[in-house]
């Protein structure tokens, strides 16, 4: 059951700023990552299934909820936490967080007792004078301690030590396994890879695809620099119909990303050539993602584009 749904979302700023048809849905229990770099539209798309904008064109609805036309009833039951933490002036982290718990007509403060412990925040102080690091914590507690079943986290971490990074990454961990409905943007590899169970990747306000995260992994290729004896052996392999993504015959060297369903190819090829020396590189997810978005094509696992 889908939970978080965005169907042909736009909303164009100009300038090709804004987003444009993003269409994607978040299943009951499942953790989607938003991922793409600053300014791809992910913050923007965060935005409006919130309430916080209105769209040109297109839909956005959180538990069968349109989230402008029942941006408050949205407000009060899903936590959510911005990329970019404002928290108004003359009130300290405590009077804040009466101040949200009153809002969201939470009553017991137990909750939020325990994150300020987990996350090792003193909210005394003014939230005007608290750092970065701070006003992340509290704005981490502030949408959890109401213990919502559906979670928009954009940029979790931005601002976390490292320290504060892997306690945020174990207590989500923890949420997945009690069920909850995530969706979380970054343009932090590890984060995703850590947390998510699909991931969706967005580039210049448009969303390129979506991916099981458990397809990813198991696609990932390996990658080879080879060098061959002979310029006829260079030629041989260049010719195998595995089509290397470099190579260079005067130094008869090539380079070859290699998926799972590919290898028996790949050393057939060999077998058939002379080879002087053979490096292995297994390319981790990010530069996997990144060879894709560079080159602005789909993202295709294990040799399989995806739409």
């Amino acid at each position: 059951m889908s939970v978080i749904e965005v169907n042909k979302l736009t909303k164009d700023y100009g300038h090709g700023r804004g987003i444009f048809d993003v269409t994607f849905e978040v299943h009951e229990g499942e953790t989607l990552g938003f991922l793409g770099p600053n300014g791809a539209g992910k913050s923007t798309t965060m935005r409006h299934l919130m309430g916080f904008a209105k769209p040109q064109s297109g839909t956005a609805s959180i538990g069968g909820l349109d989230s402008t036309a029942k941006h408050h009833e949205i407000l009060r039951n899903v936590g959510y936490l911005p990329g970019e933490v404002a928290l108004p002036d003359g009130l300290t982290g405590r009077q804040f967080i009466e101040m949200m718990l009153a809002m969201k007509g939470t009553v017991s403060k137990g909750r939020s007792e325990e994150l300020l412990e987990r996350f090792a925040l003193n909210p005394a102080g003014n939230v005007k004078r608290m750092s970065i690091g701070e006003k992340r914590k509290l704005a981490v507690v502030t949408a959890f301690m109401s213990d919502p079943d559906i979670l928009l986290l954009d940029e979790p971490t931005s601002g976390l030590d490292p320290v504060m990074q892997e306690v945020f990454i174990e207590f989500i961990r923890e949420e997945k396994r009690r069920g909850k409905t995530i969706l979380l943007s970054s343009h932090i590899f590890s984060e995703v890879e850590a947390l998510c169970d699909r991931i969706a990747i967005i580039k210049d306000g448009k969303l390129i695809s979506t991916v099981d995260a458990a397809d990813v992994k198991h696609g990932l290729k390996n990658e080879f620099t080879i060098e061959f004896e002979t310029t006829d052996d260079y030629d041989r392999f260049i010719h195998s119909g595995l089509d290397p993504e470099n190579g260079n015959k005067s130094s008869k060297k090539c380079v070859i990303s290699v998926p799972d369903q590919l290898t028996n190819a790949f050393l057939s090829a060999l077998s058939k050539c002379r080879i002087r020396s053979i490096d292995e590189h297994s390319v981790s997810l990010e530069e996997y993602f990144m060879h894709f978005y560079k080159n602005d094509k789909k993202f295709g696992v294990g040799g399989v584009q995806n739409a």
